[in-house]
């Protein structure tokens, strides 16, 4: 039988979106699955995948441009295949506190992609982050790197799991 192959691309000015991107790949191998992360922007064909994780790191309410810009421009592929999207953005502990819901334009991407599910992770600002505002934020001790490794890995083994189900 051959592996499953999934990609997981994602958008992100400062690269807290790319570790969580990272993480889901590692698990995802680590489940015997093809896992092929990449930026958005590199993204020019996803036909030959099996399924899509698609991540965007939130500003200001925001879903990243390059992660809806890939959205767009493989809209039809994407529609043929299972996709997940995934947003890393809160700089505080509340995606640890319960499920916190797409931003509008997530979820109007969600249904237009026929997505099966979406799921915020904690974001991360910290004194390598680039930017005034980051810096602002940090200085005001409102910093910090909420990404929860365990809680990525068991949704990577969730999608995982129902992509081997889907044989």
């Amino acid at each position: 039988m051959n592996p499953k192959r999934v990609l997981v691309a994602y958008g992100s000015k400062h690269g807290a979106t790319a570790g969580i991107a990272d993480e889901i790949g590692r698990t995802l191998q680590a489940d015997g699955i093809d896992a092929v992360v990449v930026p958005a922007e590199a993204v020019t064909d996803v036909s030959v995948y099996d399924g899509v994780v698609l991540g965007g790191a939130l500003y200001a309410g925001h879903w990243n441009g390059k992660a809806r810009r890939c959205a767009r421009r493989n809209a039809a592929q994407l529609r043929d295949r299972p996709v997940w999207l995934f947003s890393s953005g809160p700089v505080d502990g509340s995606a640890e506190q319960g499920d916190v819901p797409p931003v509008p334009g997530v979820a109007r991407r969600m249904k237009k992609l026929g997505a099966r599910e979406h799921v915020t992770f904690g974001g991360s600002m910290t004194a390598e982050t680039p930017g005034p505002i980051a810096r602002a934020l940090v200085r005001q001790g409102k910093g910090g790197d909420f990404r929860n490794p365990e809680r990525i890995r068991a949704w990577a083994h969730h999608i995982g799991t129902e992509l081997v189900a889907a044989r």
